[in-house]
């Protein structure tokens, strides 16, 4: 592989509409496939996020405990069908902007033991990479080699993608600023961390706060963070931004100064 690829996290929150079940915001997908379009990354992989689609079900169907009834197994079905619907949202939007995306489900190529990830068939995104192709993956529901099934987040496959592909940087496009002392949809006073080094992180970890959907099966942003410590000890840059205003995402794929958290190793 030549260059380092970017790894670009579309929130659930921001390409969906999280108080409506299955129900794409079919405008901000739009938007943001023109800006990564318009940003013109040389190397970029792509994951977002199941927003209304499947965090409801695997709620409903208890998927995050694993297999422990038999009924369960149609909602393993139902959530990676339901991925796949707000997934063809995004692949219609990146195609009408002339981006060359790919679909990889992870269903198909990730296991994991006890919701962690233990093997992804690496070489077929490697080939997408070096032929200047976009691999889009997605939370979905995976086969677990002790639970049975799992939920894999999109915030665990980022981390993931960007170290076995050696990424140079990591942007998460959510539904905030970035880090806060406080949650910003409730307190006033909350002040947003620009800048964030690992041990900082660690150190912090119970004052950040950000998003919490009631339906998020994933970890709202304490969970995000968790996710991403393993790429940032890899010295992989990432940079938290609110990809629901215009051309935030935009600025930060193209290296520009831009409202956000900057996470480094130190």
């Amino acid at each position: 592989m030549g260059v380092k690829p970017t790894v670009l996290k579309l929130g659930g929150s921001v390409i969906t509409d999280k108080n409506k079940p299955s129900t794409a915001n079919v405008d901000a997908i739009d938007r943001l496939a023109d800006e990564i379009s318009s940003a013109k990354v040389s190397s970029l992989i792509l994951v977002h996020g199941g927003g209304s689609f499947g965090h409801p079900i695997a709620k409903k169907y208890n998927l995050t405990e694993g297999y422990g009834d038999p009924s369960q197994v149609i909602g393993f079905s139902e959530t990676h069908r339901a991925m796949t619907k707000l997934n063809n949202f995004v692949m219609e939007a990146l195609f009408s902007h002339n981006i060359n995306a790919v679909v990889v489900q992870p269903s198909s190529c990730v296991l994991t033991t006890g919701g962690r990830i233990q093997s992804m068939e690496q070489k077929p995104i490697e080939r997408m990479l070096d032929m200047g192709l976009v691999p889009v993956l997605f939370g979905d529901a995976v086969l677990d080699s002790e639970k049975g099934f799992a939920i894999l987040s999109g915030d665990q496959l980022v981390s993931s993608l960007a170290i076995t592909f050696g990424a140079s940087r990591i942007i998460m496009g959510g539904d905030v600023d970035g880090l806060y002392t406080a949650d910003p949809k409730v307190n006033a006073s909350a002040k947003l961390i620009e800048r964030v080094t690992l041990e900082e992180l660690k150190n912090q970890k119970h004052e950040i706060e950000g998003s919490k959907a009631i339906d998020d099966v994933t970890g709202g942003m304490l969970g995000k963070m968790r996710e991403l410590i393993p790429a940032i000890e890899k010295n992989i840059q990432t940079l938290i931004v609110n990809a629901t205003k215009p051309l935030r995402v935009y600025k930060a794929l193209r290296e520009e100064e831009v409202v956000g958290t900057i996470i480094k190793k130190r």
